[in-house]
């Protein structure tokens, strides 16, 4: 098991127990964690909180490279077990919190954006990668951080790729909180959870519910824009920078990358 579970006054605290391989969302952990999105649910708890056993410092290093496909299929597609993910925490008709004390790479940010509220550590730190590797990231998950970040600085994270402090994310509104580590289960407790189990759980469920519908009406794109990105997206990971990405980093190296700007816009063969 990857993940574990602890109910304790109506709240779920679901943990992320992989960090020898630094919490990678691999299929196994998906599912598991899914599985203790619905078990809390299953549960009539008001609420969930997502932590992680933290080694080297990181929280969650993202996706897990050595499952990502190399025979030219789609490695962000609607049904991979990552972005299935990604519904459930959205989905889940009660809060999710994310409660960070460590890196968080790649599709681990997203993740914690696709959470209702983030409280991290001050050491905490932000950062979406698949430029790096050269991961064509698909439209709902730059959604994500347009719409929580902002277009300037959901730029800078993509473009670059580089770790946003805790206290930037604070500013730039990709989380709730910051606290020292040693406070963060405390400020947990008392600024989230306490009020929380106050609260009438239907009325937050209804409201958690609206929350994804708007957000969801408000990102309607045109069928022909949608078939522009996809065709963007598909040229990127059947081209030859992708799998010298994967290859690159599987084989603890810096990639080698040869592709151009301009391959996006020749006509397909």
């Amino acid at each position: 098991m990857l993940v574990n579970t602890e109910i304790k006054d109506r709240i779920a605290y679901v943990e992320m127990q992989n960090a020898d391989h630094f919490n990678c969302l691999s299929e196994q952990m998906c599912t598991e964690l899914i599985a203790a999105l619905d078990e809390a649910y299953a549960s009539e708890c008001v609420g969930v909180v997502l932590k992680a056993q933290v080694k080297k410092g990181v929280w969650s290093a993202g996706h897990d490279i050595r499952e990502l496909p190399l025979d030219g299929s789609d490695p962000l597609g609607f049904d991979v077990p990552m972005e299935k993910l990604m519904r459930a925490v959205q989905d889940v008709p009660i809060p999710v919190i994310a409660c960070v004390s460590g890196t968080v790479w790649g599709g681990a940010c997203d993740l914690c954006l696709s959470c209702d509220m983030i409280i991290s550590a001050h050491t905490a730190t932000f950062a979406i990668t698949p430029a790096k590797i050269g991961i064509p990231y698909n439209a709902s998950g730059i959604l994500h951080f347009i719409n929580q970040l902002g277009m300037n600085k959901a730029r800078e994270m993509f473009f670059l790729g580089t770790p946003i402090t805790a206290d930037d994310a604070l500013n730039v509104g990709l989380i709730n909180h910051v606290a020292e580590a040693s406070d963060l289960d405390h400020m947990l407790e008392t600024k989230f959870l306490a009020p929380l189990r106050r609260n009438s759980v239907v009325s937050i469920s209804a409201i958690k519910r609206q929350f994804r519908i708007l957000s969801r009406a408000s990102t309607v794109i045109s069928a022909e824009n949608f078939e522009h990105i996809n065709a963007y997206r598909t040229r990127v990971f059947e081209g030859e920078d992708y799998q010298e990405g994967i290859k690159a980093f599987l084989e603890k190296r810096p990639p080698e990358y040869k592709g151009k700007a301009a391959d996006l816009d020749r006509p397909q063969p």
